[in-house]
């Protein structure tokens, strides 16, 4: 039986989402869920009201590009989100290693 270390190699990227949605309570919580669920913290969070409406960049400077699809798909469906735009960049290689 091995256990030698095994290491996953993956692009990461520098993603800045973009949310509009109604500004109403309990929303901000709810658009760190996707990232809370997955163990993650944005560099970046800002948001900004206009009248009934929010504005909200999230920025992750290195997230693993298999995830970015993934974590705006949460945000699309999160209740009162109007839309959802994306700015991606690969910037690398992330590599993973397990004892």
């Amino acid at each position: 039986m091995s256990y030698e270390s095994w290491t996953h190699s993956g692009l990461h990227a520098a993603v800045r989402f973009t949310v509009v949605a109604d500004a109403e309570p309990g929303l901000l919580p709810r658009l760190l869920q996707p990232f809370a669920k997955r163990d993650l913290i944005p560099d970046r969070f800002d948001a900004s009201r206009s009248g009934d409406r929010l504005r909200v960049d999230i920025v992750m400077q290195a997230l693993a590009a298999d995830l970015v699809h993934l974590v705006e798909g949460n945000l699309r469906q999160i209740v009162g989100v109007q839309s959802v735009s994306r700015r991606q960049e690969i910037t690398g290689l992330v590599q993973r290693r397990a004892a």
